[in-house]
């Protein structure tokens, strides 16, 4: 089994994103990640869509998006090919005395402090997934009140091209 992210230019119409949640639902395909955004024309969506599943299945998956009408182009991002990133915003119980162990953990990772209160730091880390991942990790010794990530979003390297 293997992770594939799939990044679909769709038309930006109300339903298009319950369509193809529906889609995924209907045959038993797991979403592990989607982010929808406009794209620089306001015509447009970009989906990133992160799921996981052997070659065949993930083809199927391929095959039945574009066959749905708001569908305008379907790209894979392979790792070596594109840039993917994921925001992660965490906040974090913490005091006087634990808020410098936990912005030494946040400035070893390049991240922003976005907000501090009197128990507690507010963090926003922006990166691909296994740096988000490590970040978390090295924050289990806090306790986390409240965490936020966005999911995968990406776009594939080199020339831009036009649809």
């Amino acid at each position: 089994m293997r992770r594939c992210v799939l990044s679909v230019l769709v038309e930006n119409s109300s339903g298009v994103l319950s369509r193809v949640a529906g889609l995924f639902s209907r045959r038993g395909y797991n979403i592990d990640s989607l982010t929808v955004g406009e794209t620089q024309n306001p015509d447009f969506s970009r989906m990133t869509i992160v799921t996981r599943g052997e070659d065949d299945v993930l083809e199927q998956i391929r095959k039945q998006l574009a066959k749905l009408v708001d569908v305008v182009d379907i790209k894979e991002l392979p790792d070596e090919e594109a840039v993917c990133r994921e925001l992660v915003l965490v906040k974090i119980e913490a005091d006087a005395e634990k808020r410098p162990q936990v912005i030494a953990v946040a400035d070893i990772f390049r991240a922003k402090i976005v907000d501090v209160a009197e128990n507690s730091i507010m963090v926003e880390l922006t990166g691909n997934q296994n740096k988000l991942d490590a970040f978390m990790r090295l924050l289990g010794d806090f306790h986390i009140l409240q965490l936020a990530r966005t999911g995968i979003t990406g776009l594939s390297r080199g020339a831009f091209e036009e649809v």
